[in-house]
């Protein structure tokens, strides 16, 4: 067995269902690739699978448990096309539609907008399986909180188990429907490093094009020695630990993200990261930044923006700016083309070369960053798109994105994917890239 270090997240839920005396559980996840291999490779641990508005779904590995499977879909977004999909490959799985609910992308907080709808279809679904002879177990006795092989766990209430996987970036997380699922089950929610968001924002960073990028952009403000620096959206703290070990201690830094989850995992990766003093995490809405005017010198964002209103976020950011202070921003560029390094038919590549559209109605994911920093007042613009490259193809950002694609072909073209994949792997050139728009400017003195 690999040390615990290595251990894939699959090992580390069966090592958790183990340590929970669980045999076989309800899980829940807003990340289908989360619980992929769970569910193709060790079925009989999941007594019921509901996967909660997903924003990217690939259903074959569910094919087998298809009729333990509810998929809870918005009725527009990437959500309502993932599952839409998705139910006519799985026509034995369950399907609920949350009417007139949009979901943009993965920051959607689902439980929050719509928790009555979804514990309802939950609980009736996990019911009516546990009748059919899908019954989930019961934990054993553990302390209500801990953490085992690298997964953080909460238990709450009695009954079946039922384990919860983190969302991507939704504020609420299952929070608003706890106290509903508590009345049926005993509810198991998740965290750590190597699940949901966390893992994905982690494995990003992990990039050594993501870093090439972020490091250009920080090249670009160029903190000096006892300057300010805000990140604002700092999501698990993945690039902002990157900044204070390259800066040393030279820099007060401030981290601020309006997710309350995902600012406790950035604080406890800091402090095993070795800088708990190093970095302040704060609450902070990107619209409307808990700081006064001319509180930084530097103030960077990266792919934030497309989730939020990003004229008044560029708004905020010159506001806490002090005179000569520099922003840099980065969004994703879906006005540009991603690509896979793999040599596929025309009809294939037509499908997966234009990322999947995910983007807040006020957000910004195209060049018109630049013209929104020139008319906010920055000077000095110096901006750039660019190509970051994902080269971990077993790593959960990866999956994420192939997931989408695969969701998109034929059984037959998945065969011609599979095999171009795997040759591609086998000469080292198997990555895919995507597009950014980066601006830096600076905020005029006086």
């Amino acid at each position: 067995m690999p040390e615990e270090a290595e251990l894939p997240p699959t090992e580390r839920l069966l090592a958790l269902w183990e340590y929970l005396g669980l045999g076989a559980a309800h899980v829940a996840t807003p990340i289908p690739g989360d619980l992929a291999p769970l569910a193709s490779r060790h079925a009989p641990r999941v007594a019921g699978i509901v996967l909660c508005v997903p924003s990217r779904l690939d259903p074959v590995p569910f094919s087998a448990v298809a009729n333990r499977v509810l998929m809870i879909g918005a009725e527009r977004g990437p959500s309502a096309d993932a599952t839409t999909r998705a139910a006519g490959v799985l026509p034995a799985a369950g399907h609920v539609v949350l009417a007139g609910y949009e979901a943009p992308g993965s920051w959607a907080d689902a439980v929050a907008d719509r928790g009555g709808e979804i514990s309802g279809a939950m609980i009736d679904f996990l019911g009516r399986l546990a009748d059919a002879g899908h019954p989930a177990d019961i934990p054993r006795s553990v302390a209500a909180e801990g953490a085992h092989a690298g997964i953080t766990y909460r238990i709450r209430g009695a009954g079946p188990s039922l384990v919860l996987l983190p969302f991507f970036l939704a504020p609420s997380q299952w929070e608003p429907a706890i106290a509903a699922l508590t009345r049926h089950f005993t509810v198991v929610t998740l965290g750590g490093p190597y699940l949901g968001g966390v893992a994905s924002l982690e494995d990003r960073a992990r990039n050594r094009s993501y870093q090439a990028m972020f490091h250009a952009l920080i090249d670009r403000i160029a903190p000096r020695p006892g300057e300010a620096i805000l990140e604002v959206g700092c999501g698990a703290g993945s690039l902002v630990r990157l900044l204070a070990k390259r800066l040393g201690g030279a820099n007060p830094i401030t981290a601020a993200d309006v997710n309350p989850f995902l600012l406790r995992e950035a604080a406890a990766l800091a402090m095993a990261d070795g800088l708990a003093g190093a970095i302040r995490f704060t609450h902070g809405n990107a619209e409307a930044l808990p700081f006064p005017d001319h509180s930084f010198d530097c103030v960077y964002s990266v792919t934030v923006l497309e989730e939020c209103d990003a004229g008044r976020a560029i708004a905020e950011i010159r506001r806490v700016l002090r005179p000569g202070g520099r922003a840099g921003i980065a969004v994703r560029a879906l006005d540009m083309k991603q690509w896979w390094n793999l040599d596929l038919p025309e009809p294939i590549l037509r499908r997966i070369d234009t990322p999947p559209y995910s983007i807040g109605p006020a957000g910004v994911a195209d060049r018109s960053l630049y013209r929104r920093m020139r008319e906010a007042g920055f000077a000095d613009l110096a901006c750039f798109p660019t190509l970051v490259t994902l080269d971990r193809p077993g790593g959960p950002i990866w999956r994420n994105r192939e997931d989408h694609v695969l969701s998109l072909l034929s059984a037959q073209e998945r065969g011609q994917w599979q095999a171009e994949r795997d040759r591609a792997a086998a000469d080292g050139l198997l990555f895919m890239a995507h597009p950014l728009h980066c601006a830096i400017g600076v905020k005029p003195a006086g």
